[in-house]
């Protein structure tokens, strides 16, 4: 068979596999290569894994296995006790052990704390604005905060406004090798704000460039003065960051600009960037607030306001939609902490994760060193994530998984197409992994993980290039292709 595989030609015969007799519905074959009938041309017909790797040019560079959701039955493997790097494949790991820690009910509460008491509306001592760990807090909620302190009669404070963030570990990034100026790398703390991200936008105007660094959400755009942009004359770097004065520095290069733009840069200082946005929301509702100090603990005193995040579950399958590496992080290290050990690292809560996923799951060589996939150092096979989906199978994971559209020869989105997947994807330069359920159109259900990744590029790659890297979209566009013809191979195999 030629490794052109055609589609139409597979959805056709999957198609006709649904009426078709039911010895056809039966569970798969027991072996690790499928025994064919005389009369399954069709199965005879699909191209082979050296062919689906070979035109892919993904020799040696991947790994997978796929079994029984049900029974755990290996139905077909490929270097799978080879471990790779999972990329945002490991917050499906994330996820289990956030649920099993914290309980799927579980909300974040952040808290504005009154101390000394309130009379006439002045809180005699100070305002407190304590985090609780929640990732998702953004300037709408903020701004809810503010207008509920001043629904509860506050007008002013006597004392000094305050900032707690250290309900989780304070760090400055995910992973150091990330170049700065990457959102999807930001600080930690137990206090975020959109998803410690500003909003760093420039418009050319008769006298040069207007640029601002903003905490926007859909309904405010408050601007912050803890994040501050330069523009500067020069070829490159396009960016630089500089820890200076107790702000975020940063400078972009002119030339790079052009007429307009916008984009997400990380916030390195949590703490202080919530309460700097909501010392400008608070004032918005007559409540003037002075420079937030940071404090190291959560004094005594009246909780006025309180902010819950929704429960656990609905946002873990947010952040497995998105893959917001922040969420995976603060979630990780919260459960982490709620299994009663204090981190001192991400590395550190990744360990006890991994101790987590060898007793629970049953994975013999979970080795990540984070909770979000970012880091370089992550490594995973296969066979264990296999063995996880397993063993998870009908406790509810696969419904906070994202459905994954199959596509056509063109890459257009096949509407009906007779197999379905739920999975997490996961990308880094030269690295694409895709694990999760899928379903062949008789109904057999499987368990699958596909790792690939082509580490001798990665070790090339300079930190400056990593945005960017020359190669790395039609690297991850081939990977992709070679990920749904395993799947499609399985679902004719073992399931059509």
């Amino acid at each position: 068979m030629s490794t052109d595989f055609s589609r139409r030609r597979f959805l056709a015969a999957a198609l006709s596999g649904l009426v078709a007799t039911p010895a056809l519905s039966g569970p798969p074959a027991a072996s690790l290569r499928p025994v064919l009938r005389g009369e399954d041309l069709f199965k005879r017909s699909v191209p082979s894994v050296e062919d689906i790797l070979g035109k892919a040019r993904l020799e040696g560079l991947a790994s997978f296995a796929v079994a029984d959701a049900q029974t755990g039955l290996r139905l077909e493997t490929f270097a799978a006790q080879t471990a790779r790097p999972p990329a945002s494949v490991a917050k499906v790991l994330t996820a289990l052990y956030a649920l099993d820690a914290l309980g799927q009910d579980h909300r974040f509460e952040t808290r504005l704390i009154a101390t000394g008491g309130i009379v006439n509306g002045i809180v005699q001592g100070d305002l407190v604005l304590a985090g609780g760990g929640d990732p998702t807090l953004d300037t709408d909620r903020l701004a809810g905060m503010a207008e509920r302190l001043r629904a509860a009669g506050v007008t002013g404070v006597k004392g000094s406004f305050r900032v707690y963030e250290e309900a989780l570990p304070v760090l400055a990034r995910i992973d150091a090798a990330q170049p700065d100026q990457v959102g999807y790398n930001p600080g930690i703390s137990g206090l975020a704000l959109n998803y410690n991200r500003v909003h760093f936008e420039w418009k050319r105007g008769g006298n040069g460039y207007d640029v601002t660094m903003e905490g926007r959400s859909e309904r405010y755009r408050p601007a912050v003065r803890v994040a501050v942009m330069r523009l500067e004359d020069r070829a490159a770097p396009v960016y630089t960051y500089e820890d200076r004065d107790g702000r975020d520095n940063w400078t972009v290069a002119r030339p790079a600009l052009g007429k307009s733009g916008a984009r997400w840069l990380p916030v390195r200082k949590p703490g202080l960037y919530a309460a700097e946005v909501f010392s400008v929301l608070a004032g918005a509702e007559g409540i003037k607030l002075g420079t937030p100090e940071l404090t190291a603990s959560v004094p005594a005193g009246e909780t006025v306001v309180t902010e819950r995040s929704e429960a656990l579950r609905p946002l873990l399958k947010d952040m497995l939609k998105w893959s917001t590496n922040l969420t995976a992080e603060m979630v990780g290290m919260a459960a982490t902490q709620a299994r009663g050990v204090r981190p001192d690292s991400l590395k550190a809560s990744a360990e006890q994760m991994n101790d987590w996923a060898r007793e629970t799951l049953g994975m013999q060589s979970v080795a990540l060193v984070d909770h979000s996939g970012l880091g370089d150092d992550s490594r995973l096979t296969a066979h264990d994530m296999v063995t996880a989906l397993v063993r998870m199978q009908g406790t509810g994971l696969r419904d906070i998984l994202k459905p994954i559209a199959l596509r056509d020869d063109q890459r257009r989105i096949v509407r009906d197409h007779p197999v379905t997947v739920h999975a997490k994807t996961g990308t880094l330069n030269f690295v694409s992994a895709l694990a999760g359920y899928m379903t062949a159109p008789d109904g057999t259900e499987m368990a699958f993980a596909i790792f690939t990744a082509d580490e001798a590029i990665r070790a090339t790659i300079t930190r400056e290039e990593r945005e960017r890297p020359a190669g790395g979209r039609a690297w991850i566009g081939r990977s992709k292709t070679a990920q749904q013809e395993l799947i499609e191979r399985w679902a004719v195999l073992y399931g059509a």
